[in-house]
């Protein structure tokens, strides 16, 4: 009898911080295409976004840590954090294909993401290795998707790790944008004011 490979979902990002519209991404693409298991992947240095407001790797881990730890289907990874310098995706996928050898990786990203597929470092490479997929994103239409891709819909939270640094400035409440673990981590550590 022949074993079905076996899926593991990687959702990477820089998690500044991890919030409840990343967590819902990764319940639903697990779910939808019956992932074993998602694996969250902070960015070391993110090469496509500024890092003037990025907290240090080993904080946004445990933010993840902190928010995933009740779901048995979630793991987080400093893979990225201890290879150090620019992360980059297909050194990741490489990696991971090393370590789960006879499964099929799945490389969960948001629509916003077709704008700038170009710009990957080793994107030809990297598809060919995943599956990417495009989970849609409010005021983004995927018009055509490249070789291997597929979308898919999942409910939309109209939240980003950016206004949610902006509301802690301005001494917004955070609550029910963030999982409460990470909210209270986030007050305890005085993070992002």
């Amino acid at each position: 009898m022949i074993k079905k490979r076996r899926r593991i979902g990687i959702l990477g990002g820089t998690f500044n911080p991890i919030h409840l519209g990343h967590l819902a991404l990764a319940k639903e693409s697990a779910e939808l295409l019956g992932l074993e298991k998602v694996i969250f992947v902070p960015t070391n240095l993110p090469p496509h976004k500024s890092t003037e407001e990025l907290l240090p790797a080993d904080q946004r881990y445990r933010m993840i840590a902190l928010a995933i730890k009740s779901n048995p289907v979630f793991k987080v990874s400093d893979l990225e954090i201890r290879r150090g310098g620019l992360s980059y995706s297909i050194e990741t996928v490489r990696a991971f294909k090393s370590i789960y050898a006879h499964r099929n990786l799945y490389f969960i990203v948001g629509s916003d993401f077709l704008r700038e597929f170009s710009t990957w470092k080793d994107i030809a490479k990297l598809s060919k290795s995943c599956k990417f997929v495009i989970a849609q994103r409010p005021g983004f239409v995927i018009k055509r998707l490249h070789k291997n891709m597929q979308s898919i819909s999942i409910t939309a939270f109209d939240i980003s790790s950016t206004d949610i640094r902006k509301r802690i400035r301005l001494k917004k409440s955070i609550q029910y944008l963030v999982p409460e673990e990470v909210r209270k981590y986030i007050l305890r550590k005085k993070l992002y004011c």
